[in-house]
């Protein structure tokens, strides 16, 4: 039987654990899709293959796969509140949270919620909403101590100093990029789940220089050249698959460099920035461009920090 979106509808039929293998198959391939071209290149797909997934959940007989395949449609929620978290659909995005946290939960999955809890943290967290971050990611790190899962504890531990970056608090920043790096450390020997692979070397290394560079804008810019080395090698690491963690992190070098004035460097790093923010389908990393555009605006008579304000402006404004 097919269904009206062309997909085999298998309500009805006995589903086993091959049927889950091609879901989460199909999960990891559009979440590579997200990685490299932005949410918009992947968020109608994922969206049109959750009514199917879960339509799956009634054929199952057995409790093994029962639990397997609530992690796998779990998790392609998770990831449909990704994709449109990087659309700029915060209400769609929580919506498609709520259900991942529902599904896992019927898992028993408490990896997976601690995942689900962090990224709902950092919508929160790019919408300014930082104590409503803060009380996800401490949610999130409940579930990651439940999981024993150290790499858990160490992306939660990253975006925590974030947040407390984004406060000022540089205290607490330092303490939890320190948390951060232990746990890091601890999860090396431990095969990393699916949703939570993304989270190696370079990608702490970009995290510690956010931080760094957070702590730039709202603090002293000192904590932002102590953050160039991490982003420079974290932008070293990216490989074409992560396209859009590479944009992101060369928007906080471009714009550590910026408040830094020096601009000929900020003109160089934030024009690659620029260029492949253009070609993500990702409105969430041209928002990110606006604290290059304000950094590069303290300095209104250089040519090169018009020229940086002037593209972004342009990009931001383009409607794409």
């Amino acid at each position: 039987m097919t269904g009206n979106d062309g997909q085999e509808d298998l309500r009805g039929t006995r589903v086993g654990i091959a049927d889950v293998r091609r879901l989460e198959d199909t999960v990891a391939e559009l979440r590579a899709l997200d990685y490299r071209y932005g949410g918009g290149a992947c968020r109608a797909a994922v969206e049109a293959r959750l009514p199917a997934a879960v339509a799956l959940l009634d054929g199952v007989t057995k409790t093994v796969v029962l639990a397997r395949l609530c992690t796998a449609v779990a998790d392609l929620y998770n990831l449909a509140g990704w994709t449109s978290f990087d659309q700029d659909r915060p209400a769609a995005a929580l919506a498609a949270f709520r259900r991942a946290l529902e599904f896992a939960g019927q898992a028993g999955n408490d990896d997976l919620q601690a995942n689900i809890h962090y990224r709902t943290g950092r919508l929160h967290l790019h919408y300014g909403a930082v104590d409503a971050a803060l009380a996800e990611f401490e949610r999130g790190r409940d579930a990651a101590l439940l999981a024993h899962s150290k790499l858990a504890q160490a992306i939660l531990s990253a975006n925590q100093a974030w947040a407390y970056a984004k406060k000022a608090d540089v205290g607490g920043a330092l303490t939890y990029l320190r948390r951060a790096r232990e746990e890091f450390a601890e999860a090396a020997d431990r095969e990393p789940s699916p949703w939570a692979e993304f989270f190696g070397p370079t990608d702490l290394a970009a995290m510690i220089g956010t931080v760094h560079a957070e702590l730039a804008q709202v603090v002293d810019i000192r904590h932002g050249r102590d953050g160039i080395p991490a982003l420079t090698e974290a932008i070293a690491g990216y490989g074409r698959g992560m396209t859009r963690s590479r944009s992101l992190t060369l928007i906080w070098l471009a714009t550590v460099h910026a408040l830094d004035g020096d601009l000929d460097v900020a003109s160089a790093v934030g024009e690659e920035a620029i260029e492949l923010a253009a070609a993500l389908r990702s409105p969430r990393t041209r928002q990110r461009l606006h604290s290059l555009a304000t950094a590069a605006r303290r300095f209104s008579g250089n040519a090169d920090a018009q020229d940086i304000a002037d593209r972004v402006d342009v990009l931001r404004h383009s409607g794409q």
